[in-house]
């Protein structure tokens, strides 16, 4: 019986839950706001509603990922030039320049007239194990034809892969066709391009980046020279746009004396936060030489601003680029990041090294075009808007907009002369000079060592007319002009046997800043 009942009232007890919940769902909506979105519900952000609603209800079909890109980079160019969005596809690709390596086979190549020729093959890497050698002209990768591809970045992606991948690839070396497997691994990014000694007292280090791996390669450079009799140092960090803080604060570290402040960073959201010097250097007292230009950059510019803050060195060269704003990456969920400006840097006196950007986009990023063109010298950082800083000894130092150098070099005007494109269109020079280099490989081996081939090797006669020939160009060179390609020429010939070292090594014998560098030593 007592079940015979439950069976009657069940249905009576749901249906009256449903009553009561409709009715108190009926008084909640009554005080709820009466805005609706799209959704049916209270608004969501606005710009996630349209791109909801362009999804669902365009006329065509949309690339989803391009538009969402668009709308972020539209958000972001309202913040600042250095906040930006990183596509998941294009991160680790742009990680590799601050992790100071990559996973692959180890090889530098050109793609000349449809064909992917080897222009260097890493010393000890996965390619020299295999037996790749510079010259080789690469066929096939896996299944995929090399013959006729024109895309760099596809023929990346067949040759990158983990370490302990295997890939199968087709070569000819003068008319021989072989195979090669090749077990891709760690391919080190060097952020040293040279280190050398100049003479018995005077040393040389050039910086291109600064990775994670920056501060062990300069320390490793700096002992080397240490023990050679370095008694004064030339830092090169012209063409240098920045990269990792710390590793420049270490390196700092190792030039400066005592527990003094190297720089400090500090933002709206972002409490002050001081560096400083925390151990004995290993160059603490000899002179230096800092070289700087409008591609310096960020870290570079912490390095120097720091050193000519604290009356450590000498900043010759150009004007830096004026990038003081610092960056975190956040990791977004869909495998993508945001690099946000969160804090700026300051040097040890407090001197800004971020240039304006209040005047838009265009404008910042067309300011060194107009500086390099408007032959500017020093004195135009020393404009009376600009706040004065004043060392320890009496140097007087302007903030806002990059370090000016102390000594003011100008720029080596051949370097804008329109008549030499000629020669760096679809890499002209460079594979002029590895052609050159295939067919003289062991006349250059003979030299020895660069410092050798630089003093006893020039471009003769019938080689110019050759390259002017490949030109297809009616253009003649003054005798600068033929001068500069002939240096160039050279130091690609120095790179394709000895290494980078040895082209910085060519190309800074006729440098005019090193060689002003190496003048205010003497």
């Amino acid at each position: 019986m007592n079940k015979q009942k439950i069976k009657v009232f069940v249905p009576i007890l749901f249906s009256l839950a449903v009553i009561v919940g409709m009715f108190i769902g009926y008084k909640l909506h009554s005080n709820m706001p009466t805005a609706k979105s799209f959704f049916g519900t209270v608004a969501t952000q606005p710009q996630n509603e349209i791109l909801h609603i362009i999804q669902e209800r365009y006329v065509d079909s949309v690339d989803n990922e391009k538009i969402t890109a668009s709308a972020i980079d539209a958000i972001l160019g309202e913040l600042d030039p250095h906040s930006v969005y990183i596509p998941g596809k294009r991160l680790n690709e742009i990680n590799e320049d601050l992790d100071g390596s990559f996973q692959g086979i180890g090889i530098e190549f050109n793609i000349v007239k449809d064909t992917v020729h080897v222009m260097h093959v890493v010393e000890g890497g996965p390619s020299e194990k295999s037996g790749l050698k510079t010259g080789d002209k690469i066929l096939k990768v896996d299944d995929h034809h090399a013959i006729g591809i024109k895309d760099v970045d596809e023929f990346k992606k067949w040759v990158k892969g983990p370490k302990g991948s295997s890939v199968r690839i087709e070569i000819m070396r003068s008319e021989n066709r072989a195979q090669k497997n090749i077990i891709r691994d760690f391919i080190p990014v060097p952020s040293l391009d040279a280190f050398y000694m100049i003479d018995q007292s005077k040393g040389y280090i050039k910086l291109n980046r600064f990775s994670n791996n920056t501060y062990k390669e300069f320390l490793d450079a700096l002992q080397s020279l240490a023990k050679k009799g370095m008694k004064e140092l030339i830092l090169d960090l012209r063409d240098n746009g920045g990269g990792i803080l710390e590793e420049a604060i270490d390196i700092i570290d190792e030039l400066v004396g005592g527990d003094q402040l190297i720089v400090y960073t500090e933002g709206q959201k972002n409490s002050k936060k001081e560096y400083k010097a925390k151990r004995k250097g290993i160059f603490e007292n000899g002179k230096i030489i800092v070289m700087l230009n409008e591609n310096s950059a960020s870290a570079s510019e912490v390095i120097a601003g720091a050193l000519q803050d604290l009356d450590r060195a000498t900043i010759i060269g150009r004007r830096s680029f004026g990038k003081g704003l610092v960056q975190e990456q956040f990791s977004l969920s869909d495998g993508s990041a945001l690099r946000l400006t969160t804090a700026r840097y300051y040097t040890p006196l407090g001197r800004s090294i971020q240039k304006p950007y209040d005047k838009g986009m265009d404008a910042y990023a067309s300011e060194i075009l107009q500086r390099v063109h408007s032959s500017e010298n020093i004195d135009s950082n020393s404009q009376t808007n600009k706040k004065v800083f004043t060392t320890s000894k009496g140097k007087k130092l302007y903030g806002g907009g990059g370090i000016a150098p102390d000594i003011y070099v100008p720029l080596d005007k051949i370097l804008l002369d329109t008549n030499l494109n000629i020669f760096y269109r679809n890499n002209l020079l460079s594979f002029f000079a590895y052609q050159y280099y295939m067919m003289h490989k062991n006349e250059i081996k003979s030299f020895g060592n660069v410092e050798s081939f630089n003093a006893r090797f020039d471009m003769d006669a019938s080689t110019y007319a050759a390259l002017m020939k490949e030109s297809k160009s009616n253009i003649k060179l003054n005798q600068d002009q033929q001068y500069f390609i002939q240096q160039r020429f050279k130091a690609m010939l120095g790179r394709l046997q000895w290494g980078q070292a040895a082209s910085t090594f060519i190309i800074n014998a006729k440098d005019p800043t090193y060689l002003k560098a190496i003048q205010l030593l003497k």
